[in-house]
């Protein structure tokens, strides 16, 4: 038996619970009991007590790509860009930095001041010939320079490839954007050009604890895909696998069965805090592209319904994925693409929680009731909200929005709904993500949730899209945060600035350094 430790605060929350309940009881890494201080002391037990607190299970953001976020911590961020002139500036200068190919992140022609995406043009502009390569936000547009089409064979004779767009001028010349799986061709010819290392991934996990997450899930690579550049993403995390500071359920991104095997190998065995847990594939696009497959034409482009990119590749792969006693989790945004997918989901047979729609930001009424008799865990993005609240109406008209990021409707429906960041796509702050699933930022307010269920999302509602036990239930492993108040009694705007105090794992305390870097715009 490991040492019995007594953690108390003056509050714990926790689903379900009881509203005097202010201690957890951990031995040998697992909980042993929760309930009131009082009644769990205790002879021979260790008692850690903090003032002040609120003891909370330890978070878990269902949905995140940690090599692509370690890759933005540690490169170039173009979000805060605010026109295509100070883009430049930011590529000039990391092109003076290096004499490697540039890959830059989260682009967002929104919030330029020319409202556009850049062309080849522009890039070359600031770059030369030094090949280039800048992802919009959402991971699902990327623009190359002139040097990168070349590198990767792309001129006005390539054909569009299966699911993707290559945007082309009146000539017939690319202009550099390139869209969905044509940003694989691109991304391909620059493969390795910029890989993580396990340090700096080992980096971008410990920020994550600080923010109070304990578990999450992974999303990574292991072939061809839109950040192929950054090396393979499973073999990385197995490197790191001795040193990983929270549990990294991964979802091998794979375009073949061997790809899917090869993944799981990577990521099976190395730690008791690295499991394969299945496989991850897309449905559709983004909102910000047009590319999220509709049943209507989007309200501000009326010839345009995106792209669904569900083949018989999916229903192979997702057979091959179950048989292997995985998770199949989809990304669908649209209220097309979701509908698809729970339609492949019944053809599958896939039990009960073991079928994730990821993201289902617009989706119908009776899918919502297909997906809850079917079992299908959605994975929500609150975060989502925050950055397209400007813009999203106009996108997907007003007879759609009170169906986008439907949450309390989702849950009424009975939908067992999970939280995550997708970051990179987003910043992967937990308490601003729960504050957004109850106020959203003024998009539908009666969408949102109420404190214990935007708390469940990132809690029980996570732990269960991970396949991970009940938070702090009895015998399940001792992960557990300490915060600086009460997320369930403050407001949303309060839950925003919550600070993390203490980290345990497992039972065993994580170092929480609150100046780790955690983002970069």
């Amino acid at each position: 038996m490991g040492e019995r430790r007594l953690l108390v605060a003056d509050r714990l929350h926790m689903v379900p619970g009881s509203p005097h309940d202010n201690a957890v009881l951990v031995d040998d890494g697992q909980v042993v009991a929760t309930g009131v201080a009082t009644e769990l002391r205790g002879s021979g037990v260790e008692e850690l007590t903090f003032p002040g607190a609120t003891l909370l299970p330890g978070l878990r953001d269902a949905h995140l790509h940690p090599v692509p976020y370690a890759a933005l911590l540690s490169g170039v961020s173009l979000k805060s860009a605010r026109d295509i002139a100070e883009l430049a500036t930011r590529l000039r200068a990391a092109a003076e930095a290096t004499s490697q190919p540039i890959v830059a992140m989260r682009l967002d022609d929104e919030t330029l001041a020319e409202r556009r995406l850049p062309t080849r043009l522009d890039l070359d502009d600031a770059v030369g010939d030094r090949p280039t390569l800048v992802h919009r936000y959402c991971g699902h547009v990327a623009v190359a320079n002139s040097a990168a089409l070349a590198l990767a064979g792309i001129d006005g004779s390539t054909p569009d490839p299966d699911g993707g767009i290559i945007d082309r001028d009146p000539a017939g010349v690319p202009t550099g954007v390139l869209r969905e799986t044509a940003i694989e061709i691109a991304s391909r010819a620059m493969a390795g050009s910029s890989p993580v290392t396990p340090s700096q991934l080992l980096h971008a996990l410990r920020a994550l604890t600080a923010l109070g997450l304990t578990s999450i899930g992974a999303m990574v690579r292991v072939g061809d895909g839109p950040w192929s550049s950054l090396g393979n993403e499973a073999e990385l995390i197995a490197l790191a696998a001795e040193e990983l500071p929270l549990r990294v359920h991964g979802y091998v991104i794979a375009n073949t069965v061997d790809e899917l095997i090869a993944g799981r190998a990577s990521l099976s065995g190395r730690s008791p805090r690295l499991r394969w847990a299945g496989l991850k594939r897309f449905a559709d696009g983004s909102f910000g592209g047009h590319t999220a497959a509709m049943l209507e034409p989007y309200a501000d482009a009326a010839d345009e319904m995106g792209t669904l990119r569900l083949s018989g590749v999916d229903a192979t792969l997702g057979r091959a994925c179950l048989d292997m006693g995985g998770t199949v989790a989809i990304h669908a945004i649209g209220d097309r693409a979701c509908r698809e997918v729970i339609d492949l989901f019944e053809e599958l047979g896939a039990p009960a929680g073991r079928a994730r729609i990821e993201h289902v930001s617009v989706i119908t009424q009776d899918d919502m009731l297909r997906m809850a008799s079917l079992g299908i865990v959605g994975c929500v993005q609150p975060a989502f909200l925050g950055s397209e609240a400007d813009w999203l109406e106009h996108r997907v008209g007003p007879g759609r929005i009170a169906s986008t990021y439907a949450f309390a409707a989702m849950t009424d429906a009975g939908v067992l709904l999970a939280a995550g960041s997708d970051c990179p796509v987003e910043p992967p702050d937990p308490w601003a993500g729960i504050a957004l699933a109850r106020d959203r930022a003024g998009v539908v307010p009666d969408q949102g949730l109420d404190a214990e269920a935007s708390l469940a999302l990132f809690t029980s509602g996570g732990a269960a899209a991970l396949g991970e036990p009940m938070p702090l239930a009895v015998g399940s492993p001792a992960d557990v945060i300490v915060v600086d108040r009460d997320p369930v009694a403050a407001t949303a705007t309060e839950v925003r600035h919550t600070r993390v105090h203490h980290v345990f794992v497992g039972g065993e305390e994580i170092a929480v350094d609150p100046t780790l870097p955690n983002w970069v715009d």
